[in-house]
């Protein structure tokens, strides 16, 4: 190849191309572009790759760059001549670099729209994904330059080479000449390259966390010499929960003759340690950070927990010395959990790690937790703990400077230990990104969201991320469409927790009650009906009732076709002394677990007021709280859990030695029975996927083989929201199963590329570079152009021209006002319907100027009359943050009074379109609500589509607006619409994979 022209003046330096990506193994590693001042490090690295690399690179030997190749690989003009570098350390560790040519092969400029690429990685980082992040990155910036294909040369032996440009999922053609392989890559991104790039991101992210969770080693550097303080304390809590790898205390303090602190190796610094850690716990003052990440980054650690606090939560000043640490993170190739981090916990046998504040490990389970505050980390521990729940994994992030919310559900996705995802989030640094990630996650296991920070309006302190300006309500209704189980409180959080760690999701709404307590049994049924749920009368087997009478009842609603999940209510038994008995819930769950015994398919959940023992016995034979094998906390410290053999006969010795001593009967018939009570026999089998079997090589929890945890509360209106969440949850697992779809016929009503005409015509003379607000004639034709019809309006500025344009539209007409704080403002007077004659026209035009003003004023219009029905409002905007929404509601109050609003992210599914118009509360009124003629709601949903489609397939309309639109019983009329096209936002989901820099 001829030697290229100096690098050109004109172009700067393309800093948006920098960016910090995870590789293969979980390690970070920085791309840029090269500059001139790289010519070292570019020397320095050819010199570590091996001469079989360099030959696959050059076609020959090539021992070494010549003066005139350093200046080659460094001068670019970042147009036509673009190097890109991996880094870590500051050193390179891998490259690419593409040449624009022409049809001949040979150097070229812009309109070719071909290039020459290369890479080269040094063979100790092969095998990482360096290439396949390189070519990702550098297809970007080539679509960026004008560029489409790309063309590389690879020797038939070169299989990693070749195997890179296979899998990027890009279209390519490839040839064989003159003895080597000749590729062509269309760089036009397919739905199978996005595949494939969200697919890595996934197993790399995932792989990052793991690495943090189950390090080989880990050093806690900042440990006191003393006891107390927050190094030693996580030191001391490291030891008591019995980890499996190496510990190591590091304090540059000690004294040289400190040989080992707690048992462990004490030393000075990382240097002195013989071996590489894993992983290391800072807890030093926030001033000392920087000294401590550089000797991790020096001697090789691949994780840091930053206890410190500091950071962003003081401020300004604090915020930059937090970005300051993520950077200098990143370029040793660490993540980052914190800063003002609580820490991690990996209960895993094989790994048993406790490197937090928590000075009880908890037990072993299938829940993995990850907060962003250390107070509700905490709380949550011990509120799990209470209720007998054991964890898989714990993070709580701190102020998330790095490993995010996002980096837990991807981590989440594929871990077999953990059956249950919760997450207590006080901001989305990537809105777009949690609700795919959610959507993939829930799809295969539960994801339970509390948002704290709701209502603030700004991002909470220490948390330095984008801002949606989106409403919480809307936030909960993505959530919802992405199957995430949003909850309110960390209390809620924990009861639908337990039941969906515990039991298997329900296969419908129908519940049976059963229990020793009628009021209790109405409470529970009362708290059903509030929930959305189809209780069936309590079943009320008295206050005499036996631990057996429990069982019995119990086995026969599971096998009863018609319900779908029990509840199970009891009080304490009344003694023959009359004195209420409390300590016999052993018993009970005894019983309770034999009925349950057989494997059934539904939910059981359990509501006790007072009984002693029931919830520790309850959660004795848990999948979440599995008792583990060995462990140091000493056994008074340890909560007293029943494991013992279930007895053969769970009668209580003390019950009433017959039933009919008691007066009560044995079922309530007095109960009220729902009216939408359905008989209709549950499905034989569970839909949604069992959870994971335990390792056979490790010791298998008592949920592996005997009967799963029954979650147990206190309150009858807790189990029932958590059992509702759990309702609502599997049903759109079901649905998930079979996705929705995008109607074909669409396609053949709209014109894609005449709409995108008018969009650049109209944004090329906006005199605002932020965009502009198209008139109603401007926002008619671009609707129209995806099947969207507009009534049209006529200007009325005097009654002549009023009478002139409803003898151009037809009688009946509507006389309205268009003045901005008269907009569909009916009830002030500003619109007057059905004017059957001039005579009327004439008589309502003077009412209304008379009324609210002059016509300069009140900008009225003339429209026809559209058919009776329902006024909706349909609306569709973007976010910057959470990307295209679509929204509908019924039109005045409902909406803007009430907010009863549903939202639904673009592009939006058949499916979609049909809940959307579901989900309002005011939904019966489109349906015949009061003896009403239902209206069209096929002709509603087309609207949705389309729009969503229009906004979909042009990110430049930013804001639509469709107010009224007139829903009759055939068809539906658009009425009023108003557009906004404006320079489209970045969408940081499409471009290549790269961590987030706040």
């Amino acid at each position: 190849m001829e030697p290229m022209p100096e690098q050109s003046p004109h172009h700067a330096y393309p800093d948006h191309w920098e960016a910090d990506v995870v590789l293969r193994d979980g390690g970070t590693a920085r791309i840029r572009p090269i500059t001139t001042d790289d010519a070292e490090r570019l020397v320095s690295f050819y010199e570590q790759v091996s001469d079989e690399s360099k030959y696959y690179r050059f076609f020959a030997p090539y021992p070494r760059l010549s003066d005139r190749d350093v200046h080659r690989f460094t001068h670019h003009d970042y147009v036509d001549r673009v190097g890109l570098a991996v880094t870590i350390g500051g050193e390179f560790i891998g490259t690419v670099r593409y040449d624009r040519i022409n049809e001949q092969g040979r150097p070229a400029s812009a309109p070719a729209d071909e290039a020459e690429v290369a890479f080269l990685v040094q063979d100790a980082h092969q095998g990482r994904g360096v290439a396949s992040a390189l070519l990702e990155h550098i297809a970007a910036v080539a679509r960026e330059r004008g560029i489409r294909r790309f063309a590389a040369e690879v020797l038939p032996a070169n299989n990693k080479m070749i195997k890179v440009f296979r899998d990027g999922g890009y279209t390519q053609r490839r040839s064989f000449e003159d003895g080597s392989v000749h590729l062509t890559l269309d760089l036009e991104p397919t739905e199978k390259s996005l595949a494939v790039q969200r697919g890595r991101e996934q197993r790399a992210e995932a792989r990052s966390v793991q690495r943090l969770l189950a390090p080989g080693s880990v050093a806690v550097i900042g440990t006191g010499r003393t006891p107390g303080g927050v190094g030693r304390t996580v030191l001391r809590n490291l030891l008591a929960s019995g980890y499996t790898g190496r510990a190591y205390a590091v304090n540059r303090a000690f004294d040289e003759g400190l040989a080992t602190l707690d048992g462990v190796p004490a030393h000075r610094s990382l240097g002195e340690i013989d071996e590489q850690v894993d992983l290391a716990v800072i807890a030093v003052p926030a001033h000392r950070v920087p000294e401590a990440v550089a000797d991790c980054g020096e001697h090789g650690v691949q994780g840091l927990v930053v206890l410190s606090a500091g950071y962003a939560e003081r401020g300004a000043e604090g915020r930059e010395l937090q970005r300051e640490l993520v950077r200098q993170a990143r370029s040793y190739g660490m993540r980052i959990i914190g800063p003002n981090a609580f820490g991690i916990i990996n209960t895993a046998e094989s790994v048993r790690l406790n490197a937090s504040l928590a000075p009880e490990s908890p037990a072993r389970g299938r829940i993995g937790l990850f907060t962003q505050s250390g107070a509700i980390g905490i709380a949550l521990l011990s509120g799990l703990h209470r209720r007998g729940a054991g964890l898989s994994s714990f993070i709580s992030a701190g102020n998330r400077a790095d490993v995010s919310g996002n980096d837990f559900l991807q981590y989440s996705f594929e871990d077999p230990d953990t059956d249950v995802a919760l997450l207590y989030l006080e901001s989305l640094g990537n809105p777009r990104k949690f609700n795919r990630l959610a959507r993939r996650t829930a799809a295969v296991k539960p994801v339970v969201v509390v948002k704290g920070a709701r209502h603030s309006g700004s991002t909470p302190p220490g948390h330095a991320v984008p801002v949606s300006r989106i409403p919480d309500a809307t936030v909960s209704a993505l959530m919802r469409q992405a199957g995430v189980i949003r909850v309110d409180t960390v209390t809620e959080m924990v009861d639908a927790g337990l039941l969906l760690a515990g039991q298997p999701l329900p296969a419908g709404p129908r519940v049976a009650i059963l229990g020793n307590s009628e009021s209790l049994g109405l409470l529970t049924y009362d708290a059903c009906l509030a929930e959305g749920l189809r209780p069936r009368p309590p079943i009320d087997l008295t206050t005499a009732a036996s631990p057996q009478d429990f069982r019995d009842a119990l086995a026969e609603a599971l096998a009863d076709g018609t319900c779908d999940a029990v509840i199970v209510t009891a009080i304490p038994w009344v003694g023959e002394n009359g004195e209420a008995e409390t300590g016999d819930g052993q018993v009970l769950a005894a019983a309770l677990h034999k009925a349950v015994a057989g494997g059934s398919a539904k939910p059981v959940a359990v509501v006790h007021v007072e009984i002693g023992g029931l919830a520790e016995a309850l959660a004795a034979a848990s999948s979440t709280a599995a008792p583990r094998p060995r462990t140091v906390t000493p056994a008074a410290d340890r909560p007293q859990v029943a494991t013992t053999t279930l007895p053969t006969d769970p009668a209580r010795s003390t019950a009433p030695a017959t039933r009919e001593a008691s007066p009560a009967p044995a079922t309530r018939e007095a109960s009220p029975a729902p009216a939408t009570r359905e008989a209709s026999p549950a499905p034989a089998t569970r839909e949604a996927s069992p959870a994971p079997d335990a390792d056979p090589a490790t010791p298998a929890p008592e949920a592996a083989t005997g009967p799963g945890r029954i979650p147990a509360y206190p309150a009858a209106e807790r189990a029932v929201r958590a059992l509702a969440e759990a309702v609502k949850y599997a049903q759109w697992r079901r649905q998930a199963a079979v996705p929705g779809k995008i109607p074909e016929f669409l396609d053949d009503t709209i014109d894609e590329p005449g709409a995108a005409a008018l969009i650049e015509e109209q944004l090329a003379t906006a005199p605002d570079p932020r965009g502009r607000a198209l008139t109603h004639d401007e926002a008619r034709e671009l609707l129209g152009r995806y099947g969207i019809d507009v009534r049209p309006t006529l200007p009325a500025p005097d009654p002549g021209a009023a009478v002139a344009a409803a003898a151009r539209l037809g009688y009946p007409v509507a006389l309205k006002t268009t003045a901005p704080h008269l907009r569909h403002r009916a009830d002030l007077g500003g619109v007057r319907l059905d004017i059957a004659d001039e005579e009327a026209l004439r008589r309502a035009y003077g009412e209304l100027t008379d009324l609210l003003g002059k016509p300069a004023e009140l900008l009225p219009v003339v429209q026809a009359m559209a058919p009776r029905g329902v006024d909706t409002v349909v609306r569709a905007s973007i976010d910057a943050a959470a990307g295209a929404v679509l929204s509908f509601g019924l039109a005045g109050a409902p909406s803007e009074l009430l907010g009863d609003t549903a939202h639904r992210l673009v592009p939006a599914t058949d499916r979609d379109a049909a809940e959307l118009i579901r989900s309002i509360r005011a939904a019966p009124v489109l349906f015949g609500w009061r003896g009403s003629a239902p209206v069209d709601t096929a002709a509603l949903e087309e609207l949705l589509l389309r729009l969503s489609r229009l906004v979909d397939d042009h990110p430049e309309v930013v804001s639509v607006a469709l107010e009224p639109v007139v829903v009759a019983p055939h068809g539906l009329t658009v009425l009023g619409a108003s557009v906004r096209l404006a320079p489209p936002p970045a969408r940081s989901d499409l471009g290549p994979r790269r961590l987030p820099n706040y």
